[in-house]
């Protein structure tokens, strides 16, 4: 019994100082030119008082799709975005509703609720839970909100020189967290994102997932201008293990609209209960 404790304590021991040392290279890896394109990115006007209507269809490994339609909405208050989704179809999701506050705050964790109609109950997102699949998709909950930057650390992929993604130059930047909370929150062990230059807008990105040793490839196929905002209209989320497809997610946008009349009344869990 001694000596099984002794091992476990060597191996958390080891760890331990693993983590500590990756974390030391990650700060020290900081990039300051890198940091300030992510910094862009974060102020990129993304719109305000917004309607959509959204097309999630989910793929698995045998090509089988399952399609689910969504009404989304989205405004802010001050510098925090509040959104709030509603699920249309099919029957077996109806009236299932989605509502996260995403706080500008890096101190501050994000709010998001669920709220399941058949069981008449509103679930709140644990933080522990926020790495879990989004409504079955390949998007988790983290990746509902917004990257806080003083999280992470960026770094440029091959300094000084520039990638294309679809004749577009873009930035390829490292985004690496700078704890194992985010990791454990976020799911991720690191990404690697692709800016597109002329628009300061992650286009593209690839992402290690800490658990299964899986690899989540997110690509921004179609962005169209809207009411001035650089808008991603058909987003395709890939999740592989090795070479091998596991699943993907396509998710598709119409009838856009910014400069809505919302009243932030319509952001509550009140109203996330009482259904579209």
């Amino acid at each position: 019994m001694m000596k099984w404790a002794v091992g476990r304590c060597l191996v958390g021991v080891l760890v331990l100082a693993l983590w500590v040392g990756m974390s030391a290279l990650a700060m020290a890896g900081d990039d300051p030119e890198a940091r300030a394109i992510m910094e862009r990115v974060d102020a990129r006007d993304d719109g305000d008082n917004e309607t959509a209507d959204v097309k999630m269809i989910l793929i698995d490994k045998r090509n089988q799709e399952r399609i689910r339609k969504i009404a989304r909405f989205s405004k802010y208050k001050g510098e925090d975005k509040y959104r709030l989704m509603f699920f249309l179809h099919p029957a077996d999701v109806k009236d299932t509703a989605f509502l996260t506050y995403d706080y500008d705050a890096p101190e501050r964790d994000d709010d998001q609720w669920l709220y399941l109609p058949a069981l008449r109950k509103t679930k709140r997102i644990a933080t522990a839970d926020k790495s879990g699949s989004f409504m079955g998709s390949d998007l988790n909950y983290a990746d509902m909100t917004s990257l806080d930057l003083e999280k992470y650390d960026f770094t440029f992929y091959e300094k000084g020189k520039e990638g294309e993604v679809r004749d577009k130059k873009v930035w390829r930047i490292w985004s690496i967290p700078r704890s194992k909370e985010e990791i454990d929150e976020t799911g991720y062990t690191k990404s690697l994102l692709f800016v597109q230059q002329d628009i300061d807008m992650v286009v593209r990105a690839i992402r290690w997932e800490k658990d299964g040793g899986y690899l989540k490839y997110v690509d921004l196929r179609k962005i169209e201008q809207i009411d001035g905002i650089w808008t991603a209209t058909d987003t395709l989320v890939t999740k592989k293990k090795g070479k091998t497809r596991v699943h993907k997610t396509i998710l598709t946008l119409d009838n856009v609209k910014y400069n809505q009349s919302l009243d932030l009344d319509m952001f509550t869990i009140r109203r996330m209960e009482k259904g579209l």
